[in-house]
């Protein structure tokens, strides 16, 4: 924020200027902000295309038919709708808090706008982890109970209870693996925007005081 910090300078040297400066800083503040906001949206748009064009190639209907259980497929296109439809309307929110922020006029309105949109995207994050984790336990759970191949291997490892433990820890760290791969995904592409947003937040604070 080098050009915030060259007329927060000039603002304090020519203080007879002090109400445009205030107005300068305030929309440059505003432009950021907006900016940052629309990179949001745009980003967030992205990434259910990302999400959608992988599906295309995991199959859910076929591996059902492969483990012979082709009733769950009306779960599973419940819950993709369900998610679908939970994401589009983060989407429109992420939208809306943009639209909310290009057209505000006041420094308190600005500051509420900036808090909401935080919120907004930090629900999303922790709402695509919990979907994550759900996901990814339906598949073991799946697998460990309706795959052949695997309840036969489990059945085998009954007998010996060190294989079993080991068996049961990889799958931990699997999902503790991909966990954090995701949450770092997260933290660096909606992390980098909100510390951005924030610290906009925090300069409009000392403007209003």
């Amino acid at each position: 924020m080098k050009e915030l910090d060259l007329l927060k300078k000039d603002w304090k040297k020519n203080n007879t200027f002090e109400q445009v400066s205030e107005v300068d800083i305030y929309k440059m503040l505003h432009s950021k902000s907006s900016s940052i906001v629309k990179w949001i949206f745009i980003i967030s748009i992205l990434e259910i295309l990302l999400w959608t064009s992988i599906s295309v190639f995991f199959n859910t209907d076929d591996y059902l038919k492969k483990i012979k259980h082709e009733e769950l497929n009306l779960f599973f296109e419940i819950l993709t709708y369900f998610n679908y439809a939970v994401i589009l309307v983060f989407i429109y929110l992420f939208y809306k808090n943009y639209v909310s922020i290009s057209t505000t006029v006041s420094t308190k309105q600005l500051m509420k706008d900036i808090l909401k949109t935080r919120k907004t995207v930090q629900c999303y994050v922790w709402y695509n982890l919990g979907m994550v984790a759900f996901s990814m336990m339906m598949g073991f759970f799946m697998a460990f109970t309706y795959n052949p191949e695997v309840v036969t291997l489990i059945d085998k490892m009954n007998n010996n209870t060190k294989i079993m433990v080991l068996t049961i820890g990889i799958f931990i760290l699997l999902i503790a693996t991909f966990m954090g791969l995701f949450w770092l995904f997260y933290r660096l592409v909606y992390g980098i925007l909100l510390r951005r947003l924030y610290a906009n937040y925090k300069e409009l604070k000392k403007i209003d005081l």
